[in-house]
């Protein structure tokens, strides 16, 4: 079964999400987007998921794909954690009976980070993806900035994403990809980013974390300091080399996926 849907977030806001639901699921799987994004981007490892027995919720940050709420911004990083709490509470509506998993690429990464460390003991596993967890490439420069936080600066994300032209031509031609980033979004990573700096021993779910070697977007040595800092004892770190920002969209997407299953598998 597949079906879209919108639910309310914490505050009312209207988000936009989509849910695969094979026969017979043995776990739930929600995926956490990245920056500037959406989940539609997700189809194929949503695809390969459920072709495994695994019910997929994705849903679109507020200000991203068909999510209402001020375009891709931000007045504070709970905002983004919270909304990852209420699409999380959303989908175990879903399947109130299986073990339920997060999967976040990029700034989703960083969503999932934070609500493994603000909403301990929920997940019964959390995936992270080339995840914003520390600062290492500066990409946009000292944070935070100063100015208005409504005002926007240019999505200048596009040829970092992937190794393959095929992916970055999709990206770029993507309607529902933003072209424009909030200083206010930006803002708030530093506030998240310090929480989580601050807050390791509060994150203890099971966690694999993936990384690309020549992610060229988020430096992977976030994931390597990350992964020695939280008090997590099951966890596993996979730095891909040759592999840049999306691990689930390059050539060898399908390795990566694999890892991703039997990571899973051993854990249902």
């Amino acid at each position: 079964m597949s079906k879209e849907l919108t639910f309310a977030s914490f505050d009312g806001t209207e988000l936009f999400a989509n849910l695969e639901i094979p026969t017979d699921p043995k776990a739930l799987i929600v995926i956490v987007h990245g920056l500037c994004e959406h989940q539609g981007r997700y189809d194929y490892l949503a695809a390969r998921l459920a072709a495994q027995g695994y019910a997929v919720f994705r849903f679109d940050h507020r200000g991203h794909g068909r999510s209402k709420g001020e375009r891709v911004y931000y007045s504070d990083f709970n905002q983004i954690v919270d909304d990852t709490n209420a699409a999380f509470d959303r989908a175990r509506l879903e399947a109130p009976s299986l073990p339920a998993f997060l999967i976040g690429h990029s700034m989703g990464g960083y969503a999932a980070a934070l609500f493994g460390t603000k909403y301990p003991d929920k997940a019964a596993g959390i995936i992270l993806s080339g995840a914003l967890t520390r600062y290492n490439n500066p990409l946009m420069g000292p944070l935070p900035f100063a100015g208005d936080p409504h005002a926007y600066l240019p999505n200048e994300l596009g040829a970092g994403v992937c190794s393959d032209p095929a992916v970055v031509e999709a990206y770029a031609a993507d309607p529902y990809v933003e072209k424009s980033i909030s200083i206010g979004l930006c803002n708030s990573f530093a506030g998240g980013l310090e929480y989580l700096k601050a807050n390791p021993g509060a994150f203890t779910a099971p966690a694999l974390i993936l990384h690309g070697g020549l992610d060229g977007l988020v430096c992977e040595l976030d994931s390597r300091e990350f992964f020695g800092d939280i008090a997590s004892t099951d966890k596993s770190l996979r730095i891909y080399a040759g592999l840049m920002h999306e691990v689930f969209n390059e050539p060898r997407k399908d390795q990566v996926i694999a890892d991703v299953l039997e990571w899973l598998g051993a854990r249902v």
